[in-house]
């Protein structure tokens, strides 16, 4: 596991040297602390970045959790200054241990992990998610690309581990939305161009982009080549933003939303335009309207 700091670089501007290095380092702690609660080891510290390794997966999607857990509580209860937020990527594998240092395949694999997350995020792999609980895998992940990896011959499958459930959930529901009556619904139609997809019990998710292997393809030249996706989980529907330039969501009698590398509720029938705002007049949208159950 590597788990660094994210925008460090603008610490050290906005605070000035030493009032940022002592942040740094007072965080760096907590997060070794917590990983050594999970039975984690710190191999090194390399800048504004540790490197962990845990016994099993379980033991370090754990500590994963505890330490965005922790930085938020800490970024909470300050009093003065910028927040503080931590990317995360892990790796399950084999590796080489080497004079207390740990290297090989996996090691570098962990690396390419912590680089595709985001402040708050934790990002890791098919192999750590196969080690994992199936109910922690069905309730608390979610897959979100298959990209090239340098130095591995075969496309990885990225997952996103999800920590924030009640605001990942909840955070981009409009205001006037958010007390509508939330009935179960069965099955979410989409259309765009003349061809209509149905998500339901039958198929559970589906991937817009423009990308020609997508699900639905779009003719967007800001669309990132596997841009949305559709999932649904327990009766309900979610849109999961996964791209570069965003995703602009509008439900029915609603301001439109904005997503990016987040995810929203649907909870009435819309439209969906990826990368190009509402107010550019978008001619690449697909519309969605959520069917009853029968």
């Amino acid at each position: 596991m590597f788990a660094d700091i994210s925008g460090s670089t603008q610490l050290f501007e906005m605070l000035g040297d030493a009032e940022a290095r002592a942040l740094v380092a007072d965080t760096l702690e907590l997060l070794t602390n917590v990983a050594k609660r999970h039975d984690g080891t710190l191999i090194k510290t390399i800048g504004d970045e540790i490197m962990c390794t845990f016994p099993k997966a379980d033991n370090a999607a754990a500590a994963a959790i505890k330490m965005q857990e922790a930085m938020q509580n800490k970024n909470r209860l300050k009093e003065t200054g910028p927040d503080v937020r931590v990317r995360i990527g892990m790796h399950y594998g084999e590796a080489l241990w080497e004079a207390g240092d740990v290297f090989g395949d996996a090691v570098n694999v962990a690396a390419r992990m912590a680089a595709q997350a985001k402040g708050e995020q934790i990002i890791t792999t098919h192999s750590t998610i196969k080690e994992l609980p199936e109910e922690e895998v069905r309730e608390n992940t979610r897959w979100t690309d298959r990209a090239a990896i340098k130095g591995k011959k075969e496309d990885i499958e990225i997952f996103e581990i999800i920590w924030q459930k009640e605001d990942v959930t909840q955070m981009m529901i409009p205001k006037m939305m958010r007390n509508m009556p939330k009935a179960p619904k069965t099955s979410l139609h989409l259309s765009y161009r003349g061809r209509d997809l149905t998500v339901d019990h039958n198929r559970p998710g589906l991937v817009l982009g423009r990308g020609a292997a997508c699900d639905l393809p779009v003719n967007e030249k800001l669309a990132s080549r596997q841009h949305v996706r559709i999932e649904l989980r327990r009766d309900k529907f979610f849109i999961v933003d996964q791209s570069t330039n965003g995703t602009h969501v509008k439900l029915d009698n609603a301001d439109a939303a904005f997503l990016r590398r987040e995810e929203m509720a649907i909870t009435a029938n819309g439209q969906i335009s990826l990368g190009k705002s509402f107010a550019e007049g978008p001619a690449e949208i697909v519309e969605f309207r959520l069917m009853e159950p029968a």
